[in-house]
């Protein structure tokens, strides 16, 4: 047997692994598996450590102006994703619009405009930064409003509302009982969170919708949509609680993580309660 010849059924092998765990999850849109799951949160956690070593270069402060100039961009990101859902861009160019290629596309615009905006509007950066990103985000939600039909046009503010109403009570529990929690950045975390779980029990509870990611696939199977409130408001008030606690000594990079999961659950509910609110 020669070399090539051994190697083939390597090769084979090789390929049908990929194309099981990476390639068909996103070209037949079947969800996320344990596999390429633990392999977006390897990257995904190089590609933060890249970005936060590559802004503290440039002496950005992570706080809550850093966070508002960012913002328009998650909703572009979230909008366009929807355009994607809703069949307007065509493979092969669409699986590009599709997590987590998704983040590397709105990064790629959002990133240049962001040092631009840096270099030359150094204290008001992120208002010229959030400005193009805001023209992004109206031109792309006038676009799914006028080409989609509003099917269920209640899921939007009901998602916000419910997310509002957990985090009236987180503030005023951790006002009254750990102070350091009650901070901007720490309720923005937890209403992202929220409006992520919201958008999922509504979804899944009242619309036929099914979880794509592993594990809350897991829990929704076995006791309901509702279980990803509690599930939520558990998870990210212990996470800030340690967060919180480490502030003092890591400012900076506690707010970017802060940043990093305002991002991971604004994005997705988002996006979640727009295909929804069109029933795409």
């Amino acid at each position: 047997m020669t070399s090539l010849e051994a190697m083939h059924p390597i090769a084979t092998a090789i390929w049908e692994f990929i194309k099981k765990y990476y390639i068909d999850s996103i070209v037949y849109k079947t969800g996320y598996n344990p596999v390429n799951s633990a392999t977006w949160i390897i990257l995904l956690i190089i590609a933060c450590i890249l970005i936060y070593k590559t802004l503290v270069k440039y002496n950005v402060k992570f706080d809550e102006y850093f966070v508002a100039g960012n913002i328009p961009y998650i909703i572009f990101g979230s909008s366009i994703r929807v355009v994607e859902d809703a069949n307007f861009i065509r493979p092969p160019i669409c699986y590009l619009f599709m997590s987590p290629f998704i983040y590397m596309v709105v990064f790629s615009i959002a990133f240049p405009v962001f040092l631009l905006s840096l270099k030359y509007r150094r204290e008001k950066y992120w208002i010229h930064y959030g400005a193009f990103g805001v023209l992004l985000s109206i031109t792309t939600l006038i676009f799914l409003f006028t080409h989609l039909k509003v099917i269920n046009w209640w899921v939007l503010p009901s998602a916000f509302l419910l997310a509002l109403c957990f985090l009236l009570i987180y503030y005023m529990l951790t006002s009254k009982f750990y102070k350091r929690m009650c901070n901007k950045l720490s309720c923005m975390v937890f209403f992202s969170q929220m409006l992520d779980g919201s958008a999922t029990f509504i979804g899944t509870t009242f619309l036929g919708y099914w979880e794509m990611h592993v594990i809350p696939r897991i829990f929704i199977h076995y006791f309901g949509g509702w279980i990803m409130l509690p599930l939520k408001i558990i998870v990210f008030t212990v996470i800030l609680y340690f967060l919180d606690s480490s502030a003092e000594e890591n400012r900076e990079l506690v707010n970017f993580i802060k940043f990093v999961l305002i991002v991971l659950g604004l994005a997705p509910g988002l996006r979640d309660a727009l295909r929804m609110t069109f029933q795409v």
